[in-house]
């Protein structure tokens, strides 16, 4: 389920990892707050959501380990790369996302970054985590599906 284009925007990053690792039972949008030379550094696309999670802390989303890199035409307004940023959610959203974190055991992933009109938005989904026999099914099922697309094409090709 490759994310190519949203309603709106261009996708800027996508967190593939995430769609291996979990199950993503639903999805939600939020606003991200960054600054100035963050803004100019996701433009040029030069971000990471690999190893990226969120955390609901006093009320309010934050995302961890998402990297976007300094901006090299930045100077001191640079930021740290690594820094934790805040997610911009409605309240009543992140009440019901921390009930479900804390209560059944859920996790929250940003799984791709996209620009909606002028401002930077990120997916994030409530995922579940995935065993070692449900990454094996998912892969043996893509691959069967691989194969009847090809054969069928054979078969097409060959005029039958």
């Amino acid at each position: 389920m490759a994310e190519k284009k949203k309603a709106d925007g261009k996708v800027i990053a996508q967190n593939r990892a995430a769609r291996h690792e979990y199950f993503i039972e639903e999805t939600y949008e939020a606003g991200i707050a960054l600054y100035g030379t963050e803004v100019k550094s996701v433009r040029a696309g030069s971000v990471n959501l690999k190893d990226s999670y969120c955390r609901i802390e006093d009320g309010e989303i934050f995302a961890y380990g998402f990297h976007i890199s300094p901006y090299e035409k930045g100077n001191i307004f640079n930021r740290d790369p690594l820094r934790k940023k805040k997610l911009l959610m409605h309240r009543r959203e992140i009440l019901k996302l921390h009930a479900k974190v804390t209560q059944q055991g859920y996790t929250l992933v940003p799984l791709s970054l996209y620009f909606s009109g002028s401002h930077v938005k990120m997916a994030v989904g409530l995922c579940r985590g995935k065993k070692l026999y449900d990454k094996r099914e998912a892969a043996a099922a893509d691959d069967a599906k691989r194969d009847i697309e090809r054969y069928t094409r054979s078969r097409e090709k060959a005029g039958w």
